[in-house]
């Protein structure tokens, strides 16, 4: 039996903090909670990302439920992707219940039902306000590292954008890619290469491949008009909290290049709107992204290196990130490195390969004397996790097997009727759910089309009148020309003209009665 009081000592100085923070749980030891070894996470830190990991039905939705209601109530906006379908009862209170009461009495605190101000955004036709973004603001780098292209097809993208922008032709949504792809590829293919370059049907036609191939996977939802912008998600509401953005991603779960594209996307622009902050006393904006596994499902080498490179550098801004997935071995090292807080609920060991997986799971947690970690994985209960996370000094704080707070909000979906309510009060369904078309490169490639198309048909009526008329020329000369009268100006005008020239040289006309003499 270990020492108790050494460990609330050891978990007090590993958690406490200056700055602001809130409760995540109370440290257990031998299986039981030691009153007053409070378990908090610093809001400085949050910035440095985070995992929340664990088996099916241990608990993560209900922490990350948990820790997006410390941040709301803390004024920091949360971006949530709800893959399961699962978070949206945070805009609903919770109720109390016998287990509830439980727990509280273990951990300490009271327990207070409270509905989170939500916001419902959608990439399709779900409940919600559509986010969206133009292919031109996706860019030629990012969407050539989405259709995995090569560095000829990439140059090729690179240059339909310069086309486009030395043109004023919109790239707005994928129709409008698509059109100047086959201008490029034919009508239009000598007219860019005198200005542009060599341009390779071969390419075209397999970059428009690739994108029905992304079409298919309904990617035509998402890029378009109007572009949702990065300001709205991050809002405070009118009593201080943090609105919390819930994206419904349900109807994707099975197309894992279009959540790719979205994430990617959205990362990227947040990168690029957001000024440099530095080290702030709290984030600016925590995304949490439940099912994290399908952003690197089928993700190729240079989507991977991509995603890593904004999730080093976008802690600059004040933007945390949170990955929820079953096994940490999904979340790709380099990116798994990054990561500082981490919540790891239990494990099951069913193979000797699952066996395998936790000792390695355990390796990327700090030793601690109070734990034999990778027996621990499998013994945890439900709502209880291993917990670590960067102090305000960016250490490591002490690993602690935590029973965790529950959330305040319902643990459960909202009604239709409550979705519809919510939906029906909402500023930004107003703002963005608005069909627009407006007038980008499909169009003016199309009208350009048209026009010589016109051009062309009207050269071709006209070839045959023109050619009727100069027939009808030809034959009323030919007339003339033969005719008795003509035949006869004809010799006399020849009469004329070779008298004139002999009678030039003193040699035509009538003899006359003095001769001439050259002498």
């Amino acid at each position: 039996m270990a020492n108790k009081e050494a460990f609330l000592e050891y978990i007090k100085n590993g958690y406490t903090f200056k700055g602001e923070h809130f409760k995540l749980g109370c440290a257990i030891l031998d299986g039981e909670v030691v009153t007053g070894a409070d378990v908090l996470l610093p809001l400085k830190t949050l910035n440095r990302h985070g995992l929340i990991a664990g088996a099916t039905g241990t608990g993560k939705t209900k922490t990350l439920q948990v820790i997006a209601e410390g941040l709301s109530d803390a004024s920091i906006p949360v971006l949530m992707m709800d893959i399961k379908g699962d978070l949206s009862g945070i805009a609903a209170a919770g109720t109390i219940n016998p287990k509830i009461e439980e727990r509280y009495q273990k951990i300490g605190g009271t327990y207070t039902p409270s509905a989170y101000p939500v916001e419902l955004l959608s990439l399709s036709e779900d409940k919600g306000a559509r986010l969206r973004a133009t292919v031109s603001e996706f860019g030629p780098v990012l969407l050539s590292k989405i259709l995995e292209l090569n560095d000829t097809q990439s140059g090729l993208v690179a240059m339909i954008f310069k086309y486009c922008d030395d043109n004023k032709m919109p790239l707005l949504d994928l129709k409008d890619f698509k059109k100047v792809l086959q201008y490029f590829g034919g009508d239009g293919k000598a007219e860019i290469e005198k200005e542009y370059g060599k341009i390779s049907t071969t390419s075209t036609g397999t970059i428009l491949r690739k994108v029905i191939a992304l079409e298919q996977e309904g990617a035509g939802m998402f890029f378009g008009e109007r572009s949702f912008e990065v300001d709205d998600l991050m809002r405070i509401s009118d009593d201080g909290r943090g609105i919390i953005s819930i994206v419904r991603v349900t109807d994707i779960q099975d197309r894992p290049k279009l959540f790719s594209t979205f994430m990617l996307s959205l990362l990227a622009e947040l990168y690029a709107t957001l000024p440099e902050e530095g080290d702030l006393d709290k984030p600016k904006l925590v995304m949490f992204i439940d099912e994290a596994h399908l952003i690197f499902q089928e993700a190729s080498e240079a989507l991977l290196q991509q995603i890593e490179t904004i999730i080093k550098l976008i802690r600059s801004k004040g933007v945390g990130i949170f990955f929820c997935t079953q096994n940490p071995m999904d979340v790709p090292p380099s990116v798994l490195g990054q990561l500082g807080l981490k919540v790891q609920h239990a494990l099951r060991a069913f193979t000797a390969q699952d066996r395998k997986a936790i000792k390695q799971t355990a390796e990327n947690y700090p030793l601690s004397d109070y734990y034999k970690t990778d027996e621990l994985l499998t013994q945890i209960g439900i709502g209880e996790a291993l917990v670590t996370c960067l102090s305000e000094k960016g250490t490591p704080t002490p690993l602690a097997a935590t029973m965790l707070t529950t959330p305040r909000s319902r643990m459960d979906v909202l009604s239709d009727q409550e979705l519809n309510a919510l939906v029906s009060s909402s500023r930004l369904v107003r703002k963005y759910n608005e069909e627009l078309d407006s007038h980008s490169a499909y169009e003016i490639l199309t009208a350009k089309l048209e026009e010589a198309a016109e051009k062309t048909a009207k050269a071709q009526e006209e070839a045959p009148a023109k050619g009727a008329k100069a027939k009808e020329e030809k034959g009323l000369l030919e007339t003339v020309l033969t005719s008795s009268a003509a035949r006869q100006a004809g010799r006399t005008a020849a009469n004329i003209i070779t008298r004139s020239l002999l009678g030039a040289l003193g040699l035509g006309g009538r003899s006359s009665k003095k001769k001439s003499s050259w002498f």
